[in-house]
Order: structure tokens, then C-alpha cells, then sequence
């Protein structure tokens, strides 16, 4: 494997705040590797680092001589009035075809590149920046928070941009199902530590969560038997002739310290505002026109949301999910029609026009006191704010040095301090970290009150979501269907449209068995010679007792994973998980192909 990138004994520091303490990682080959860590743990800043945009304290970062760097920016580099083909060709000194080839990959074609930059959707935008990157033709590439604010349609199409990428990722994302759709590692950045985990960032958290219960035992092990010695010393240090066992135990109670671990640092644990449930409608809508005085969004919206009920707001960027969001709660004036609240609703809103106009000579408390009911205990607020990630200093920090996501968690804090009972969400997972996200969700599936959101976040929306109004064509169209039909809807038409581009043949589904084994090249189709019934089902029974005898060893290697308290140890037992399952599986897909030829005889 070309080592493409490596970081040795990193150390970086802000004041008081240590974000790399020593930390270690080595990246290469075509490895897809999804970056996670807690807000404000140091990912951004150490990609700037990696691209020369900041430097170490000490430390260095080795980079091979070949290495080309792909960074998707956040900010648009496009000059004013330039069409998309334009930005393109300049951005890449590639001619006029090759743009439109590759730019193609991403449904960028037609009138679409001859179209401004300005005028196209914040989805597009980021496909036409996608577009830029492979035609730098990057070995490794930096996405930060990639699908912040992309559509749907967008986040699968980068999905299947990432996984035809043959070259290296490095990827930043709060979104797990995104993760676990892209890449085959996860590097974690904890107590200014880096930890790369060959697997996906469920299994990683999984495994951590596996880490924290042994640490925790462990703990609460010492813990009582520090208690244990310490009596004993307190009874017989007076005592002459037991005073020298009492000098001997007081030496152990020294030796015995708890092992700090992930779990003794602070998590978010979001409490939804405490309100009394209730029945029947909490929305209606009649004739509703939304838009505005030069375009109408969408006509004849009918909906009726349930008092309890959480709706999610689902369609592509740029089709007016904030539109009707907006006109719900009154920030917009509807065309025509009309928008009725149930009796006794009190909503909270959080949206990114809110936490980005939070007062910023405020501090922290001061904000969440305003923001409060009044006659709201001081503990009160300070352990929702706690709650939130800020203690300490923390609470009397001025709004104006607060990170993105600092400000969306002070937001989340003050509808927390409030007593809305309905809750309006306008992408409440984005700069918000995965532990933060799923605290949020645990929240919302407990509140007793009404939630309409939008979020691109899939693992977010099938948590949380009971019905889907989805935005789209001038249409707003209610449904209780599930989640994983509408995924399926979205995902045929995207697949119907790559089929057409490649010359509407159908995509075929990957699978183990198509790839050509370690070691073997690829060879044309043959047709298969008979075998006889006797010949496959002796097959058949030999793969059984193997597929028995590679679940026994996944399952055994499975609890050594669990109950190993050792980095490395682990990462060795997930490696010989991670073959076993690989064979378990081609064992598997072999034995159905069998048992097919044995049906079809």
C-alpha cells in the first residue's frame, strides 16, 4: 500500500484547549476513511493542516511526493455571471469535452452547464464542484461536512461518485449512514488522540460502546476496592500493631487509579421541553398557495398533522421545503389559502436564520436567561446548558466567538428552556457532532409534543420521522408510508437516469460472487458446463459444514472483540472478523447458486 500521507507525533493547541496531544495516523492506497469526532475536537483544523492552511505546533505531516489533493470547499470559488461550463474549464484547464464528460457523471449536462453558477440550487453547485475535483484527477481527497444541505438526490449521487473513486478519502461527516454508504474505516479524534479502526463507524461506535462498559466495570471495581483500603487504613493507622499493614495498604490505595476513558467526558444529553400530550389536529392546511411576489413554489397544499405526530419535510434542494416551513410559522405570507395551529400550539422554532442571528455581544447565559421562562431556576439553566457541552468557562463565553456548531447547541438550548409544543426543526443535525445527533434524536422520539422537520440525514429521518409530506414539482404531498419506500423511489430514479446515460442498458447489482478472486484475472463469459445433481449437492453439504464452522469462528471472534480492553489486540481480532465474514459470505452466495441448480434440474 502507498503511504500517501502520514501525521507523527502531532501537537496542536489553542489557549487552554489541547486538540492534538501526540496523535498518529497513516493514510493510503484507495482507503475511504470517515473522520468523526466531538464539535470543536480539532477535525477542521487538522485538515487545514494537512492542507497547508495552518500549521503544528510541533510535529510534522509527511507527504508523498506524488500526492494530489482533492479539497471540496465550502465557500464558492465561482466568478460572478460564470456558467457552470465556464467555472469548469477554468478551474481545471480542461477543454470544453472533457468537462462536459465528466461533469456528465454528476446529471450536469445540456442547459445546466451553460447556466450560472448563481442561478443553480446549493445541491447543484456542490456537484458542480464535485465535478472540478475529478478533473484535477486528486489521489487524495478532503470532504468536510459534505452533505450539509444537499438533497437527497445529491447524497446518493456522491455516494456513487465516492465509490467508484479508485483513489484515497478522507471524509468529515455527522451523517453515519453516509459514512457507513462510503467508507471502510473510521478515524476517530478524541482527547487529542487519533484512533483509525479498520471498519465502518457503526461497528467503530459499537466497539467503543463495548470499551466503555469494560472501562466502566473496571472502574467501579477499583472504586470499591479503594474503598475497601481505605477503611482498613482508617481503622488501624492509630494502632501500633497494625499500623505498619495500614502504611503497606495506604501504598496499594496509591497504585490503584480508575482508567479515563471516552465515558468520563462530557456527552450531550438532550432533554425535549416537558409538555402535556394531546389529541387531535395540530396543522391544517386549506387551498394553501407558498411562495413569493415573482414565483409561486407550490399550489393546493393540503395537510393535517396530529397533535404528537413528527412530520418530515423531505425533497431536493431548491424545491421549497424551507418555503412551506417558513409560512407554517408566519415568517412568510402564504400566496393564497390558509394555515390554522390547533388550540393552546406554542411553537419553538429553530432555523439556520436564527442561530445565525443570535445577539453577539451576549454571552452563552446571558442568552439562555433571556431566552427562559421566567422564574426559571439559575441551576436550571446552567445544567441545560451543561447539557448542551457548555460548562465551565464555557457558559460565559460572548456569542460572536462561537463555532457553527456552538451556536446551533445554544439554539437547541434555549427551545429547551422554553415551553414550546411544537417544535419546527429546519435541518436540526447540521454542525451538530454523531453523538450530539443521536442524543437529539432520543429526545425527539420522547417528547410528548408535535415536531415538523427537514434533515438529509437518513439514519436521522427513520428514527424519528411517523409521516413524510414530501416538496417537490410544485406539489406538497402528504404519506404515512415508510421511509425505506420512498428511499427506494429516489434510488430507481436515479439508477433509471445512470442507465440511460450509459446507454440504457440496467445497472446490474454488485456482487462478491462477480469479482474476480485474489490472485485470478478477469475472464470472458463462458458457459457454465452441466454438473450433475450428485456432484452439487456433495458440494452443497461440504459448504454447509463450512458456512456452520465459519459462523462458530465469527461468533467466538465476535466476543473477543467485545471483551478485549487492548487498541491493538482489537484491531487485529477486527481484521480476522472482517476475512471470516468476507468467506462467510462467499460460502453463502456459492451456496444459493447451487441450490438454484438444483431447483432448476
Amino acid at each position: 500500500m502507498t503511504v500517501l500521507l502520514q501525521i507523527r507525533n502531532a501537537h496542536k493547541r489553542y489557549g487552554d484547549q489541547i486538540l492534538l496531544d501526540g496523535a498518529e495516523c497513516t493514510l493510503g492506497g484507495n482507503n475511504k476513511v470517515g473522520f468523526i469526532g466531538r464539535n470543536g475536537a480539532g477535525k477542521s483544523t487538522l485538515l487545514k493542516c494537512i492542507l497547508g492552511d495552518d500549521e503544528l505546533d510541533t510535529g510534522e505531516i509527511i507527504r508523498h511526493p506524488k500526492l494530489r489533493i482533492g479539497y471540496l470547499r465550502q465557500h464558492d470559488p465561482f466568478l460572478p455571471g460564470e456558467t457552470a461550463l465556464e467555472f469548469l474549464m477554468r478551474d481545471s484547464n480542461q477543454p470544453d469535452w472533457k468537462c462536459g464528460e465528466v461533469s456528465g457523471e454528476f446529471e450536469i449536462k445540456g442547459k445546466m452547464l451553460e447556466t450560472p453558477m448563481q442561478n443553480l440550487s446549493g445541491g447543484w453547485q456542490t456537484r458542480v464542484k464535485l465535478a472540478a475535483l475529478l478533473l484535477h484527477e486528486p489521489n487524495l481527497l478532503l470532504l468536510d461536512e459534505p452533505t450539509n444541505f444537499l438533497d437527497l438526490r445529491t447524497q446518493i449521487l456522491l455516494e456513487h461518485f465516492l465509490r467508484s473513486f479508485q483513489e484515497a478519502c478522507l471524509i468529515v461527516s455527522h451523517d453515519r449512514a453516509f459514512l457507513n454508504a462510503t467508507c471502510d474505516s473510521t478515524l476517530d479524534l478524541s482527547m487529542g488522540e487519533l484512533t483509525l479502526f479498520p471498519g465502518k463507524v457503526d461497528e467503530y461506535l459499537e466497539y467503543q460502546q463495548g470499551l466503555r462498559e469494560h472501562d466502566q466495570r473496571t472502574n467501579a471495581s477499583i472504586a470499591a476496592k479503594r474503598k475497601q483500603l481505605q477503611d482498613f487504613i482508617d481503622r488501624n493507622r492509630a494502632r501500633a500493631s497494625t499500623a505498619t499493614r495500614a502504611k503497606s495498604k495506604s501504598k496499594m490505595l496509591e497504585r490503584l487509579e480508575v482508567k479515563e476513558s471516552a465515558a468520563d467526558h462530557a456527552n450531550a444529553v438532550i432533554r425535549a421541553p416537558s409538555v402535556e400530550r394531546r389529541q387531535g389536529p395540530a396543522l391544517r392546511t386549506r387551498d394553501l398557495s407558498i411562495g413569493y411576489a415573482d414565483r409561486t413554489i407550490a399550489t393546493n397544499v393540503g395537510l393535517e398533522i396530529d397533535h404528537g405526530s413528527r412530520a418530515a419535510i423531505v425533497g431536493d434542494n431548491g424545491q421549497g421545503k424551507t418555503t412551506l416551513l417558513r409560512t407554517l410559522v408566519s415568517s412568510l405570507s402564504p400566496i393564497s389559502g390558509e394555515v390554522r395551529w390547533g388550540y393552546g400550539c406554542e411553537l419553538g422554532t429553530y432555523a439556520q436564520h436564527v442561530y445565525t442571528s443570535l445577539p453577539e455581544n451576549k454571552t452563552v447565559l446571558e442568552h439562555l436567561e433571556y431566552e427562559a421562562i421566567p422564574g426559571t431556576k439559575n441551576q436550571t439553566i446552567l445544567d441545560t446548558a451543561g447539557a448542551m457541552l457548555f460548562r465551565g468557562t464555557a457558559i460565559n463565553k460572548k456569542v460572536r466567538v462561537l463555532s457553527g456548531g456552538e451556536r446551533a447547541r445554544l439554539c437547541m438550548a434555549a427551545l429547551l428552556l422554553g415551553k414550546a409544543n411544537v417544535l419546527i426543526l429546519d435541518e436540526p443535525g447540521n454542525h451538530l457532532d454523531v453523538e450530539t445527533v443521536e442524543a437529539l434524536a432520543d429526545a425527539l422520539i420522547d417528547y410528548q409534543g408535535t415536531v415538523i422537520f427537514t434533515s438529509h440525514d437518513r439514519h436521522f429521518l427513520k428514527r424519528v420521522a411517523t409521516t413524510y409530506i414530501e416538496v417537490r414539482d410544485g406539489k406538497v404531498t402528504q404519506y404515512r408510508g415508510d421511509y425505506d419506500a420512498y428511499m427506494y423511489m429516489v434510488q430507481k430514479e436515479i439508477d433509471d437516469a445512470e442507465s440511460t446515460r450509459h446507454g440504457g442498458t440496467p445497472k446490474k447489482p454488485s456482487s462478491a460472487n462477480n469479482a474476480p478472486k485474489a490472485g485470478q484475472k478477469n475472464q470472458p463469459n463462458k458457459i457454465a458446463p452441466q454438473i450433475d445433481q450428485r456432484t452439487v449437492r456433495k458440494q452443497v453439504g461440504n459448504l454447509e459444514k463450512n458456512i456452520a464452522k465459519l459462523d462458530q469462528q465469527r461468533k467466538e471472534i465476535n466476543q473477543q472483540l467485545m471483551e478485549s480492553s487492548d487498541p491493538q489486540a482489537a484491531l487485529k481480532l477486527h481484521e480476522e472478523l472482517t476475512k471470516v465474514s468476507a468467506e462467510l459470505d462467499a460460502a453463502e452466495t456459492r451456496w444459493a447458486e447451487l441450490q438454484e441448480q438444483l431447483e432448476e434440474e
